[in-house]
């Protein structure tokens, strides 16, 4: 299968993948993933093995697209969770541990 990652082509082929990652030690996965063989691995470092560039070159979801349509199990970042509230200052703490006045 012919693929662009960071702007060149590429021939991936599940053969030519599985080779390229055989006896390759997965690192910690923080992010997305790609499951090969019995093995997960983060996908930035298959980007990096496979097309031998630099992981700043390109972006994961260019080897995840990739990887993808040649048959591996990927997965994707969840959501990201709402934006955190901004931090009470004490006196906002204590008012809101007290609760709020009630109208009579």
């Amino acid at each position: 299968m012919r693929c662009v990652i960071a702007r060149f082509p590429f021939d991936l082929t599940k053969s030519g993948v599985l080779e390229s990652m055989k006896g390759v030690k997965p690192e910690e996965i923080f992010g997305e993933s790609v499951t090969i063989g019995p093995r997960t691995y983060p996908v930035k470092q298959v980007g990096q093995v496979i097309t031998r560039q630099d992981r700043r070159d390109f972006s994961a979801g260019e080897v995840l697209r990739a990887m993808t349509q040649l048959g591996f199990t990927c997965r994707r970042l969840p959501p990201q969770a709402a934006a955190p509230t901004r931090a009470l200052n004490p006196l906002q703490q204590a008012s809101a541990m007290l609760g709020a006045p009630t109208a009579i």
